[in-house]
C-alpha cells in the first residue's frame, strides 16, 4: 500500500481505539451514577417512611397526653382517690391501642369502689371513661393525626375500622402508621411530578 493511505488508516483506527475507549469510560461512569441514583432512591423512601412514622408517634404521644389531661380533669371533678395518678397511667396506657383505655379504668373504679359505697361515683367514673374514649376514638386521635401526619380525617377514622375488619387485631394496631407511611408516599409523589410538569 502506499504510504499516503496507510498514515489516514491509521489515523482512523487510533481515532476508533480513542472512542472505543472513551465510550467504555462512558459506560462504567453511568453504571455508577445508576447505582447512585437507586441508592438515593433507597435513601429517600427510608426517609420518607421514617419521617412518616416519627409523625405518627409524635401524633400518638400528643394524644396520649391529651387524654391525660381529660382523665385528670374528670377524675378530679368526680373526686376520686389519686386522680392525678390514674390520670397519669391513664396517658402512658394510651400508648396501647384498644386495650390501654380499658386498663387505665381499673384503677378509678377500684379507687372509688374501696372509698366508700357511692355507686354514683362509681357510675360517673364509668361515664366518664365512655366520654374519653368516644372523644379520643371520634375527634382526638383522627385530629392529631391530620395535624401531624397530614392524613385525611375520614382516613383515619375508617382505616381502623376497615383493617380491623380485614385483619381483627392487627388491623387496629397496624392501621394508623400504615396510613401515615401510605399519605407520605403519595405526598412525595405529588410533589415528584409537580416537579416535573
Amino acid at each position: 500500500m502506499h504510504p499516503n493511505v496507510t498514515k489516514p488508516l491509521r489515523v482512523v483506527v487510533e481515532e476508533i481505539a480513542l472512542m472505543k475507549e472513551w465510550m467504555r469510560s462512558q459506560r462504567s461512569r453511568l453504571e455508577v451514577d445508576a447505582r447512585d441514583v437507586q441508592r438515593n432512591r433507597s435513601l429517600d423512601t427510608v426517609r420518607v417512611a421514617g419521617g412518616a412514622l416519627m409523625g405518627w408517634w409524635r401524633a400518638v404521644t400528643l394524644d396520649a397526653l391529651i387524654v391525660g389531661v381529660l382523665w385528670f380533669i374528670g377524675l378530679e371533678l368526680i373526686h376520686v382517690p389519686f386522680a392525678p395518678a390514674w390520670a397519669l397511667l391513664g396517658a402512658v396506657l394510651q400508648f396501647i391501642p384498644t386495650f390501654g383505655g380499658m386498663i387505665a379504668l381499673i384503677g378509678p373504679v377500684l379507687a372509688v369502689a374501696f372509698s366508700g359505697h357511692d355507686e354514683w361515683r362509681l357510675g360517673l367514673v364509668l361515664g366518664l371513661y365512655g366520654v374519653i374514649v368516644v372523644l379520643e376514638g371520634l375527634v382526638i386521635q383522627p385530629y392529631v393525626l391530620h395535624r401531624t401526619t397530614k392524613v385525611p380525617w375520614w382516613a383515619s377514622f375508617l382505616g381502623p375500622i376497615v383493617l380491623g375488619i380485614l385483619i381483627p387485631f392487627w388491623g387496629v394496631l397496624l392501621a394508623p402508621p400504615l396510613l401515615a407511611v401510605v399519605y407520605a408516599f403519595k405526598r412525595q409523589a405529588a410533589r415528584e411530578e409537580s416537579l416535573r410538569r
